[in-house]
């Protein structure tokens, strides 16, 4: 049976709680081991491997926040079983960090990620985004599975008719700590790009996957642009300008109630026709 809202959540805490293999600082590489959700799918869903990677990195420079990572999907991986993560650590200066880290199963390499951090500054600040409606009311809650926690939209992302690629998701976590926020943005930034892409096209959406197309996500890379709290509402604003050659592009920035732009993604896949759209 499908886990509850307060199961996923517990499962997906537990799978952000590294095992450290590694004690020496001059070690290389780090090694961490991670568990697996308990979704049911039939692979790994590839927002865990983004928490785990962006935790991995956490651990290994724990001075220093996250501000990039990019992340190539080698093959699907199993989620019957444990991820084991070997980071090396390339450079640790007093300002920035970079990381290469390798996510493995028994059966070989799964994903890579390139990562880099760096210590918090202070400086000058601006942005330039369009301005930010407010958080739509409880009339408007949703449900993306695997996401454990309130989401709300004012946008079908599953219309049969043709759409522009574009779609906002508010979410917001229950209470947690604060360097749990990057992981926990990464898992979610994976879920809806591909059907953000998928808008414009009549009569199919994500619910055909598996008949009218198959998609798998090549590559994921986030920046992380100041620091925030994932249990606050935050605004997924995405969109996907180019859909060809049977793979799809979508991006995305996540900005705070107040209009504050936090992060930004972007994300690449395969995205492959067995049906041709209407």
């Amino acid at each position: 049976m499908p886990l509850a809202v307060s199961e996923l959540w517990d499962d997906l805490l537990a799978c952000l709680d590294l095992r450290t293999h590694t004690t020496d600082i001059a070690a290389a590489p780090f090694v961490y081991e991670g568990r697996s959700q308990r979704l049911g799918y039939h692979r790994l869903f590839g927002g865990q491997l983004l928490a785990q990677f962006v935790r991995a990195a956490q651990l290994t420079c724990p001075g220093k926040s996250v501000k990039s990572l990019h992340a190539l999907f080698a093959r699907a991986g199993r989620p019957e079983e444990p991820v084991r993560y070997e980071v090396d650590r390339h450079h640790d200066g007093g300002s920035f960090a970079a990381l290469t880290i390798v996510a493995r199963q028994t059966k070989g390499v799964v994903a890579t990620a390139s990562v880099s951090l760096h210590t918090p500054e202070d400086g000058p600040a601006h942005q330039t985004v369009p301005a930010v409606p407010p958080v739509p009311g409880p009339e408007h809650r949703t449900e993306f599975h695997p996401l454990p926690w309130e989401t709300r939209t004012t946008t079908d992302l599953d219309s049969p008719l043709p759409e522009q690629p574009e779609f906002d998701l508010w979410i917001r976590t229950p209470p947690t700590e604060p360097h749990f926020a990057p992981a926990l943005t990464a898992y979610a930034t994976d879920l809806t790009l591909i059907g953000t892409a998928l808008r414009p096209l009549a009569g199919i959406t994500q619910h055909d996957a598996g008949k009218a197309f198959t998609s798998a996500v090549t590559s994921h890379t986030l920046w992380f642009h100041r620091p925030f709290g994932a249990d606050e509402w935050l605004l997924l604003r995405q969109h996907s300008p180019v859909l060809a050659h049977a793979r799809c592009f979508g991006r995305g920035d996540v900005l705070t109630e107040s209009g504050a732009i936090v992060a930004s993604y972007a994300q690449e896949a395969l995205l492959r026709f067995t049906r041709e759209p209407a």
